[in-house]
């Protein structure tokens, strides 16, 4: 019998995923109505938290944050003992010591945080990572990879997942911000943006991706394949063609003035990336 803590829209999914391969469940929610919606799935809901977990093989937790899962697992604490599979969202530090804490007192507790939407979860597609303790690792291994497309192991350091998480998640962010960016200049240009998303119809930058950050890795900026110079010069024009169409860019402001200070320092003829050598060296 599996335990599932967090009725979301990621662990409701995971759990009817479980129930549709016959497994199981027993489930618990903040919001009891949550729960008993997974009823109708075969899962078994509880109001009490203790009795939730009581008996499981496993406890997976599927929160909001590193307060939530410290006070969810404290208080199921006297039925706990058995290992802790952790999916939130959570902070490096948080999940470090969430994990001293947890094998002081005996338990085994893997963080397993996921690059999944519910539709992922429910069709067992997507990724999930792990770290910390390899053996743990590799005796969960067969349970979580059916809940996943990939599962990967991706370090000794317990909170090493959780950083992995938060760096996909960034590039994430940034990526869409980008898109927003590019939908708004198509909108000031006049350009239909459906017309402007039929670009990746044929061009597809995330081709460029693992080569361009292997280049930046090497701190090497003096071949350009192009100029710092010529870069602002585009986002000149970008920010230009968004302000005379009465709209407004908020990611290529803040890389022109990064721009801008890196050509002030005498890097003007180096590959635009040159901006990223602090992070690089």
């Amino acid at each position: 019998m599996i335990a599932f803590l967090g009725m979301g829209l990621l662990g409701s999914s995971f759990v009817r995923a479980l129930r549709r391969r016959g497994e199981e469940v027993q489930v618990w929610n903040r919001s009891p109505e949550k729960a008993r919606a997974l009823e109708a799935e075969g899962a078994k809901a509880f109001v009490d938290l203790l009795a939730a977990v009581r008996g499981a093989e496993r406890v997976h937790v599927t929160l909001s944050d590193d307060a939530a899962v410290d006070d969810v697992l404290e208080r199921a604490r006297p039925s706990l003992d058995k290992a802790l599979v952790d999916h939130t969202t959570t902070s490096p530090a948080g999940t470090a010591k969430r994990a001293a804490l947890w094998a002081e007192r005996g338990i085994a507790f893997q963080h397993a945080p996921v690059f999944m939407g519910p539709k992922n979860a429910l069709d067992g597609t997507g990724v999930m990572m792990g770290s910390g303790d390899r053996k743990r690792f590799d005796t969960l291994e067969p349970a979580l990879s059916k809940m996943t497309g990939k599962l990967v192991y991706v370090g000794e350091a317990p909170e090493r997942a959780a950083g992995m998480k938060l760096l996909g998640n960034l590039f994430l962010l940034s990526m869409m911000n980008g898109v927003f960016d590019m939908l708004a200049l198509a909108k000031s240009l006049g350009i239909p943006a459906s017309d402007a998303s039929a670009l990746f119809d044929w061009f597809n930058p995330a081709g460029m991706l693992p080569a361009r950050t292997k280049a930046v890795l090497t701190a090497d900026f003096t071949q350009p394949s192009w100029e710092l110079t010529m870069a602002r010069k585009d986002a000149r024009l970008m920010l230009e063609a968004a302000s005379a169409g009465g709209g407004s860019l908020t990611l290529i402001p803040a890389i022109a003035a990064l721009m801008d200070e890196w050509i002030a320092k005498g890097h003007g003829s180096d590959d635009w990336t040159v901006i990223a050598t602090p992070a690089v060296r």
